[in-house]
């Protein structure tokens, strides 16, 4: 009876790991992080004046006002000049 646990256990553990070779999957490469060609910050950190109009914008008027739409156009055209592809 041992033994057939130990054979479900090790049976189990190599349905886990997948039918792979004795040699481990390499480890998934990092992500390089986007940065803008200008200042060379992260996307999260350029454009710091249209970002923020853009956000007091769309939180006290909503994303559909007018006034929004253009603030969020102009912080995407910012984006775009320090060379992020933006929508």
């Amino acid at each position: 009876k041992t033994l057939q646990i130990r054979s479900t256990f090790a049976l189990k553990q190599r349905l886990k790991m997948g039918n792979s070779s004795s040699t481990p999957a390499p480890p998934p490469a990092p992500k390089q992080q986007k940065v803008g060609i200008k200042t060379g910050k992260k996307i999260c950190c350029c454009c710091p004046e249209t970002k923020k109009i853009r956000d007091e914008c769309v939180v006290f008027k909503g994303e559909e006002h007018p006034d929004c739409v253009k603030a969020i156009e102009a912080h995407k055209i910012c984006l775009r000049e320090e060379g992020f592809d933006v929508k």
